[in-house]
Protein backbone atom coordinates (compact mmCIF):
# COMPACT_ATOMS: atom_id res chain seq x y z
CA UNK A 1 0.00 0.00 0.00
CA UNK A 2 1.28 3.49 -1.09
CA UNK A 3 1.36 6.32 0.88
CA UNK A 4 2.55 9.81 0.08
CA UNK A 5 3.40 12.91 2.77
CA UNK A 6 1.64 16.15 0.90
CA UNK A 7 0.51 19.48 2.19
CA UNK A 8 -3.17 20.03 2.35
CA UNK A 9 -2.92 23.05 -0.44
CA UNK A 10 -1.52 19.54 -2.24
CA UNK A 11 -4.93 17.91 -2.04
CA UNK A 12 -7.63 20.58 -1.52
CA UNK A 13 -8.22 24.22 -1.11
CA UNK A 14 -7.57 26.14 2.49
CA UNK A 15 -8.52 29.52 2.77
CA UNK A 16 -9.23 31.72 5.99
CA UNK A 17 -12.77 32.21 7.27
CA UNK A 18 -13.86 36.02 6.65
CA UNK A 19 -15.99 37.90 9.35
CA UNK A 20 -14.94 42.03 9.52
CA UNK A 21 -17.07 42.70 12.34
CA UNK A 22 -17.97 39.99 15.45
CA UNK A 23 -22.26 39.82 15.72
CA UNK A 24 -21.76 40.47 19.56
CA UNK A 25 -20.29 43.83 18.59
CA UNK A 26 -22.97 44.42 16.06
CA UNK A 27 -26.22 43.58 16.39
CA UNK A 28 -27.34 44.30 12.92
CA UNK A 29 -25.54 41.56 11.54
CA UNK A 30 -27.19 38.54 12.76
CA UNK A 31 -30.72 36.63 13.75
CA UNK A 32 -31.24 35.57 9.87
CA UNK A 33 -31.45 32.57 8.07
CA UNK A 34 -27.16 31.76 7.65
CA UNK A 35 -25.52 29.82 10.01
CA UNK A 36 -22.72 31.38 11.85
CA UNK A 37 -20.27 28.99 13.26
CA UNK A 38 -17.76 29.39 15.93
CA UNK A 39 -15.11 27.76 17.48
CA UNK A 40 -16.97 26.96 20.51
CA UNK A 41 -19.20 25.14 18.09
CA UNK A 42 -16.50 23.41 16.40
CA UNK A 43 -14.66 22.56 19.64
CA UNK A 44 -18.30 20.58 20.86
CA UNK A 45 -19.39 19.27 17.81
CA UNK A 46 -18.96 15.42 16.15
CA UNK A 47 -18.17 14.61 12.85
CA UNK A 48 -20.19 16.45 11.05
CA UNK A 49 -21.32 20.53 12.79
CA UNK A 50 -25.36 20.61 12.88
CA UNK A 51 -25.61 22.67 15.52
CA UNK A 52 -24.93 26.72 16.22
CA UNK A 53 -25.37 29.35 18.43
CA UNK A 54 -25.23 32.41 16.18
CA UNK A 55 -27.12 33.15 12.75
CA UNK A 56 -25.94 35.92 10.02
CA UNK A 57 -28.82 37.67 8.43
CA UNK A 58 -28.46 39.52 4.79
CA UNK A 59 -26.10 42.05 6.16
CA UNK A 60 -24.15 39.93 7.67
CA UNK A 61 -23.62 37.68 5.19
CA UNK A 62 -22.06 40.55 3.41
CA UNK A 63 -19.05 41.15 5.11
CA UNK A 64 -18.88 38.00 5.52
CA UNK A 65 -18.93 34.03 3.08
CA UNK A 66 -20.92 31.32 2.93
CA UNK A 67 -19.26 27.75 2.73
CA UNK A 68 -20.52 25.31 1.18
CA UNK A 69 -21.53 21.56 2.80
CA UNK A 70 -18.65 19.16 3.70
CA UNK A 71 -16.49 22.27 4.34
CA UNK A 72 -14.16 20.61 7.10
CA UNK A 73 -13.69 23.64 9.18
CA UNK A 74 -10.10 23.67 11.18
CA UNK A 75 -9.78 26.49 14.61
CA UNK A 76 -6.75 28.28 14.46
CA UNK A 77 -6.95 30.12 17.79
CA UNK A 78 -8.13 29.42 21.56
CA UNK A 79 -8.90 25.51 20.91
CA UNK A 80 -6.15 24.98 18.35
CA UNK A 81 -6.74 21.97 15.48
CA UNK A 82 -10.25 21.27 16.61
CA UNK A 83 -11.95 20.43 13.39
CA UNK A 84 -15.30 19.62 12.30
CA UNK A 85 -17.11 18.72 8.98
CA UNK A 86 -20.17 21.43 8.11
CA UNK A 87 -23.27 19.61 7.86
CA UNK A 88 -24.74 22.51 5.76
CA UNK A 89 -23.84 25.61 4.21
CA UNK A 90 -22.20 27.97 6.73
CA UNK A 91 -20.32 30.99 7.52
CA UNK A 92 -17.51 31.12 10.33
CA UNK A 93 -14.90 34.13 11.78
CA UNK A 94 -10.71 34.50 10.99
CA UNK A 95 -10.51 32.24 13.50
CA UNK A 96 -11.07 29.56 11.61
CA UNK A 97 -10.03 27.88 8.69
CA UNK A 98 -11.79 26.15 5.83
CA UNK A 99 -10.76 23.51 3.25
CA UNK A 100 -12.81 21.95 0.51
CA UNK A 101 -11.00 18.56 -0.92
CA UNK A 102 -9.91 17.75 -4.17
CA UNK A 103 -12.54 14.66 -4.54
CA UNK A 104 -9.58 12.84 -6.72
CA UNK A 105 -7.03 13.46 -4.19
CA UNK A 106 -8.65 13.39 -0.65
CA UNK A 107 -11.37 12.33 1.07
CA UNK A 108 -12.88 15.31 3.62
CA UNK A 109 -13.73 13.19 6.47
CA UNK A 110 -10.03 10.79 6.22
CA UNK A 111 -8.21 14.82 6.46
CA UNK A 112 -10.39 15.57 10.08
CA UNK A 113 -9.25 12.33 11.03
CA UNK A 114 -6.12 13.26 10.13
CA UNK A 115 -6.03 16.35 12.43
CA UNK A 116 -7.71 13.96 15.28
CA UNK A 117 -4.47 12.23 14.92
CA UNK A 118 -2.20 15.20 15.44
CA UNK A 119 -3.91 17.68 16.86
CA UNK A 120 -1.21 17.37 19.88
CA UNK A 121 1.69 17.41 18.18
CA UNK A 122 -0.09 20.68 15.82
CA UNK A 123 -0.96 22.36 19.18
CA UNK A 124 2.66 21.96 19.97
CA UNK A 125 4.07 23.82 17.05
CA UNK A 126 1.65 26.58 17.44
CA UNK A 127 2.46 27.73 20.47
CA UNK A 128 4.18 31.58 20.49
CA UNK A 129 5.27 33.94 22.87
CA UNK A 130 2.27 35.55 23.23
CA UNK A 131 -0.59 33.80 22.07
CA UNK A 132 -0.65 30.61 20.42
CA UNK A 133 -2.02 30.04 17.02
CA UNK A 134 -1.78 28.16 13.61
CA UNK A 135 -1.62 30.15 10.57
CA UNK A 136 -1.87 29.40 7.22
CA UNK A 137 2.22 29.20 6.92
CA UNK A 138 2.44 27.25 9.92
CA UNK A 139 -0.51 25.02 8.80
CA UNK A 140 1.02 24.61 5.08
CA UNK A 141 4.05 23.18 6.74
CA UNK A 142 2.72 20.28 7.98
CA UNK A 143 2.68 17.08 5.72
CA UNK A 144 0.29 14.31 6.34
CA UNK A 145 0.30 10.77 4.96
CA UNK A 146 -2.32 10.20 2.24
CA UNK A 147 -2.83 7.09 0.72
CA UNK A 148 -4.85 6.73 -2.42
CA UNK A 149 -8.26 7.82 -2.19
CA UNK A 150 -10.20 4.63 -2.62
CA UNK A 151 -8.19 3.81 1.01
CA UNK A 152 -8.60 6.76 2.35
CA UNK A 153 -12.23 6.28 1.77
CA UNK A 154 -12.36 2.94 3.68
CA UNK A 155 -10.52 4.31 6.08
CA UNK A 156 -12.78 7.00 6.44
CA UNK A 157 -15.83 4.68 6.80
CA UNK A 158 -14.65 2.34 9.33
CA UNK A 159 -14.09 5.36 11.43
CA UNK A 160 -16.91 7.44 10.66
CA UNK A 161 -19.78 4.62 11.18
CA UNK A 162 -18.33 4.72 14.76
CA UNK A 163 -18.32 8.62 14.73
CA UNK A 164 -22.03 8.25 12.93
CA UNK A 165 -23.46 5.81 15.65
CA UNK A 166 -22.00 8.10 18.75
CA UNK A 167 -23.80 11.05 17.13
CA UNK A 168 -27.00 9.31 16.81
CA UNK A 169 -26.90 8.21 20.26
CA UNK A 170 -26.28 12.17 21.10
CA UNK A 171 -29.31 12.82 19.66
CA UNK A 172 -31.58 9.94 21.34
CA UNK A 173 -30.03 11.09 24.53
CA UNK A 174 -31.08 15.03 23.68
CA UNK A 175 -34.67 13.91 23.17
CA UNK A 176 -34.56 11.55 26.21
CA UNK A 177 -33.52 14.46 28.17
CA UNK A 178 -36.21 16.65 26.67
CA UNK A 179 -38.78 13.87 27.57
CA UNK A 180 -37.71 13.69 31.28
CA UNK A 181 -36.99 17.54 31.56
CA UNK A 182 -41.11 18.58 30.41
CA UNK A 183 -41.87 15.53 32.95
CA UNK A 184 -40.45 17.54 35.59
CA UNK A 185 -41.39 20.83 34.41
CA UNK A 186 -45.03 19.69 34.81
CA UNK A 187 -44.79 17.66 37.83
CA UNK A 188 -42.39 19.99 40.14
CA UNK A 189 -42.63 23.48 38.25
CA UNK A 190 -46.28 23.36 37.06
CA UNK A 191 -47.14 21.19 40.02
CA UNK A 192 -49.84 18.94 37.70
CA UNK A 193 -48.56 16.13 39.00
CA UNK A 194 -50.91 13.20 39.29
CA UNK A 195 -53.33 13.87 42.41
CA UNK A 196 -55.01 10.46 43.45
CA UNK A 197 -57.61 10.32 41.22
CA UNK A 198 -55.03 10.59 38.12
CA UNK A 199 -55.93 14.60 37.39
CA UNK A 200 -53.43 17.02 37.08
CA UNK A 201 -53.34 18.38 40.25
CA UNK A 202 -52.31 22.14 40.02
CA UNK A 203 -55.08 22.48 37.43
CA UNK A 204 -57.93 20.26 38.66
CA UNK A 205 -57.59 22.80 41.94
CA UNK A 206 -55.45 21.17 43.88
CA UNK A 207 -55.11 23.18 47.32
CA UNK A 208 -51.99 24.90 47.04
CA UNK A 209 -50.40 27.50 49.99
CA UNK A 210 -48.07 30.47 49.73
CA UNK A 211 -44.55 29.86 50.96
CA UNK A 212 -43.41 33.20 52.29
CA UNK A 213 -39.44 32.22 52.27
CA UNK A 214 -39.79 30.95 48.55
CA UNK A 215 -42.21 33.90 47.52
CA UNK A 216 -44.56 31.83 45.91
CA UNK A 217 -47.57 29.14 45.55
CA UNK A 218 -46.24 25.87 46.44
CA UNK A 219 -48.76 22.27 47.05
CA UNK A 220 -50.69 21.96 50.35
CA UNK A 221 -48.65 19.70 52.50
CA UNK A 222 -45.09 21.00 50.39
CA UNK A 223 -42.18 22.97 52.40
CA UNK A 224 -39.55 24.92 51.84
CA UNK A 225 -35.71 23.90 52.01
CA UNK A 226 -32.37 24.59 50.61
CA UNK A 227 -30.55 22.19 48.22
CA UNK A 228 -28.30 20.05 51.35
CA UNK A 229 -31.51 19.16 52.36
CA UNK A 230 -32.82 16.78 49.35
CA UNK A 231 -28.69 16.21 48.50
CA UNK A 232 -25.88 14.66 49.78
CA UNK A 233 -23.28 17.53 48.39
CA UNK A 234 -19.10 16.77 48.16
CA UNK A 235 -16.97 19.58 47.34
CA UNK A 236 -14.12 18.54 45.32
CA UNK A 237 -10.44 19.39 46.21
CA UNK A 238 -7.52 18.65 44.12
CA UNK A 239 -4.97 15.95 44.68
CA UNK A 240 -1.20 17.11 45.15
CA UNK A 241 -0.14 17.40 41.36
CA UNK A 242 2.90 15.20 41.84
CA UNK A 243 0.49 12.09 42.60
CA UNK A 244 -1.41 13.07 38.59
CA UNK A 245 -0.57 10.08 35.85
CA UNK A 246 -2.03 8.94 32.50
CA UNK A 247 -0.81 5.38 33.38
CA UNK A 248 -3.52 4.27 35.17
CA UNK A 249 -1.87 4.18 38.35
CA UNK A 250 -4.36 4.75 41.55
CA UNK A 251 -7.80 6.39 41.42
CA UNK A 252 -9.57 8.14 38.06
CA UNK A 253 -9.87 11.38 38.60
CA UNK A 254 -11.85 14.07 37.46
CA UNK A 255 -10.19 18.00 37.63
CA UNK A 256 -13.40 19.80 36.26
CA UNK A 257 -15.84 20.09 33.57
CA UNK A 258 -13.00 19.87 30.21
CA UNK A 259 -13.54 16.14 31.25
CA UNK A 260 -17.55 16.05 30.66
CA UNK A 261 -18.75 13.89 27.69
CA UNK A 262 -22.17 13.21 26.78
CA UNK A 263 -23.23 11.53 29.53
CA UNK A 264 -20.13 10.62 31.44
CA UNK A 265 -16.68 12.07 32.06
CA UNK A 266 -13.77 10.79 29.92
CA UNK A 267 -10.82 9.08 31.43
CA UNK A 268 -7.99 11.35 31.29
CA UNK A 269 -6.13 11.49 34.28
CA UNK A 270 -5.22 9.20 37.56
CA UNK A 271 -4.19 10.26 40.91
CA UNK A 272 -2.38 8.27 43.56
CA UNK A 273 -3.29 10.58 46.23
CA UNK A 274 -6.89 10.55 46.12
CA UNK A 275 -8.67 13.41 48.68
CA UNK A 276 -12.73 13.73 47.87
CA UNK A 277 -14.60 10.95 46.16
CA UNK A 278 -17.73 10.83 44.37
CA UNK A 279 -19.69 7.49 43.97
CA UNK A 280 -20.39 5.53 40.88
CA UNK A 281 -23.78 7.25 40.10
CA UNK A 282 -23.21 10.63 41.57
CA UNK A 283 -24.12 13.80 39.39
CA UNK A 284 -21.06 15.64 39.22
CA UNK A 285 -21.89 19.00 39.09
CA UNK A 286 -19.21 21.64 37.46
CA UNK A 287 -18.70 24.70 40.27
CA UNK A 288 -16.24 26.91 38.70
CA UNK A 289 -15.74 27.85 34.64
CA UNK A 290 -18.52 27.16 34.18
CA UNK A 291 -20.55 26.49 37.38
CA UNK A 292 -23.72 24.01 36.74
CA UNK A 293 -22.36 21.60 33.87
CA UNK A 294 -22.96 18.12 34.90
CA UNK A 295 -21.88 14.63 34.29
CA UNK A 296 -23.24 11.23 35.70
CA UNK A 297 -20.01 9.19 37.79
CA UNK A 298 -19.55 5.84 35.92
CA UNK A 299 -17.02 4.54 38.34
CA UNK A 300 -16.10 5.56 41.88
CA UNK A 301 -13.75 8.35 41.52
CA UNK A 302 -11.64 11.70 42.67
CA UNK A 303 -12.84 14.71 41.95
CA UNK A 304 -11.19 18.00 41.55
CA UNK A 305 -11.67 21.56 43.05
CA UNK A 306 -13.57 22.04 39.97
CA UNK A 307 -15.97 19.56 40.48
CA UNK A 308 -18.91 18.94 43.26
CA UNK A 309 -20.71 15.35 43.79
CA UNK A 310 -24.64 15.26 44.47
CA UNK A 311 -26.59 12.09 45.09
CA UNK A 312 -30.34 12.21 46.44
CA UNK A 313 -31.56 12.43 50.15
CA UNK A 314 -34.79 11.84 48.60
CA UNK A 315 -34.31 8.53 46.73
CA UNK A 316 -34.78 10.05 43.08
CA UNK A 317 -31.40 11.11 41.01
CA UNK A 318 -33.73 11.80 37.93
CA UNK A 319 -35.75 14.36 40.57
CA UNK A 320 -32.04 15.43 41.60
CA UNK A 321 -30.78 15.84 38.60
CA UNK A 322 -32.77 18.22 36.54
CA UNK A 323 -33.37 19.95 40.14
CA UNK A 324 -30.03 21.58 39.30
CA UNK A 325 -31.52 22.16 36.40
CA UNK A 326 -33.81 24.79 37.69
CA UNK A 327 -30.75 26.80 39.09
CA UNK A 328 -29.22 27.09 35.86
CA UNK A 329 -30.14 31.25 35.67
CA UNK A 330 -28.40 31.48 39.18
CA UNK A 331 -25.67 29.40 37.14
CA UNK A 332 -25.18 31.86 34.18
CA UNK A 333 -25.43 34.62 36.53
CA UNK A 334 -22.15 33.31 38.80
CA UNK A 335 -20.72 32.24 34.83
CA UNK A 336 -20.70 36.20 33.97
CA UNK A 337 -19.30 37.51 37.29
CA UNK A 338 -15.63 38.08 38.73
CA UNK A 339 -12.48 39.64 37.05
CA UNK A 340 -11.66 35.59 35.54
CA UNK A 341 -14.32 32.61 36.00
CA UNK A 342 -17.34 32.09 37.37
CA UNK A 343 -17.70 30.05 40.56
CA UNK A 344 -20.05 29.01 43.32
CA UNK A 345 -18.73 29.18 46.77
CA UNK A 346 -19.85 25.18 48.99
CA UNK A 347 -21.98 27.77 51.39
CA UNK A 348 -23.89 29.03 48.72
CA UNK A 349 -24.35 25.82 46.73
CA UNK A 350 -25.70 24.44 49.70
CA UNK A 351 -27.92 27.10 50.78
CA UNK A 352 -29.93 27.00 47.30
CA UNK A 353 -33.61 27.12 47.81
CA UNK A 354 -35.83 24.21 46.35
CA UNK A 355 -39.44 22.90 47.10
CA UNK A 356 -38.99 19.84 48.98
CA UNK A 357 -42.41 17.38 47.58
CA UNK A 358 -44.16 14.90 48.86
CA UNK A 359 -42.67 12.00 49.65
CA UNK A 360 -45.37 9.66 47.85
CA UNK A 361 -44.96 12.18 44.21
CA UNK A 362 -41.47 11.83 44.70
CA UNK A 363 -41.45 7.79 43.87
CA UNK A 364 -44.50 8.01 41.57
CA UNK A 365 -41.78 10.23 39.51
CA UNK A 366 -38.90 8.20 40.00
CA UNK A 367 -41.33 5.15 38.51
CA UNK A 368 -41.91 7.23 35.46
CA UNK A 369 -38.07 8.77 35.12
CA UNK A 370 -35.81 6.20 35.87
CA UNK A 371 -36.61 4.18 33.15
CA UNK A 372 -35.58 7.43 30.81
CA UNK A 373 -32.71 7.83 33.12
CA UNK A 374 -31.29 4.30 32.75
CA UNK A 375 -32.02 4.24 28.97
CA UNK A 376 -29.41 7.61 28.61
CA UNK A 377 -26.73 5.76 30.81
CA UNK A 378 -27.06 2.94 28.32
CA UNK A 379 -26.76 5.13 25.77
CA UNK A 380 -24.07 7.13 27.36
CA UNK A 381 -21.82 4.16 28.16
CA UNK A 382 -22.35 2.72 24.47
CA UNK A 383 -20.47 5.94 23.29
CA UNK A 384 -17.98 5.22 25.59
CA UNK A 385 -17.19 2.00 24.46
CA UNK A 386 -17.82 3.44 20.84
CA UNK A 387 -15.31 6.41 21.18
CA UNK A 388 -12.63 4.24 22.91
CA UNK A 389 -12.82 1.70 19.84
CA UNK A 390 -12.20 4.40 17.67
CA UNK A 391 -9.72 6.39 19.43
CA UNK A 392 -7.91 2.48 19.62
CA UNK A 393 -8.49 2.08 15.39
CA UNK A 394 -7.52 5.57 14.81
CA UNK A 395 -4.08 5.77 15.21
CA UNK A 396 -3.53 1.89 13.54
CA UNK A 397 -5.96 3.05 10.63
CA UNK A 398 -4.17 6.42 9.93
CA UNK A 399 -0.39 5.07 10.12
CA UNK A 400 -1.56 2.09 7.78
CA UNK A 401 -0.68 -0.48 10.49
CA UNK A 402 -4.22 -2.07 10.04
CA UNK A 403 -5.88 -2.29 6.36
CA UNK A 404 -9.85 -0.84 6.66
CA UNK A 405 -10.91 -3.90 4.83
CA UNK A 406 -14.95 -3.56 5.27
CA UNK A 407 -17.41 -1.04 6.42
CA UNK A 408 -18.66 -0.68 10.15
CA UNK A 409 -22.24 -0.86 10.44
CA UNK A 410 -24.60 -0.72 13.71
Amino acid sequence: MSWEYKTLGEVGTVARGKSKHRPRNDESLYGGAYPFVQTGDVKHSGLYLTDYSQTYNEKGLAQSKLWPEDTLCITIAANIADTAILGMPACFPDSILGFIPDEEKSDVRFVKYCFDLLQINIQKMSQGSTQDNLSLDKLDKIQFSFPQIAEQKKIAAVLSALDDKIALNKKMNQKLEAMAKRLYDYWFVQFDFPDENGRPYKTSGGPMTHNPTLNREIPKGWNNGVLSDVANITMGQSPDGASYNEDGEGMIFYQGSTDFGMRFPTVRQYTTAPTRFAKKGDILMSVRAPVGAVNIANTDCCIGRGLSALNSKLGSLSHLYFLIDVFKKTFENKNTVGTTFGSITKDELYALPVVIPDKNVIEQFEKMAKPIFDRQMKLGEESNRLTALRDKLLPLLMNGQVEAKNEMHF
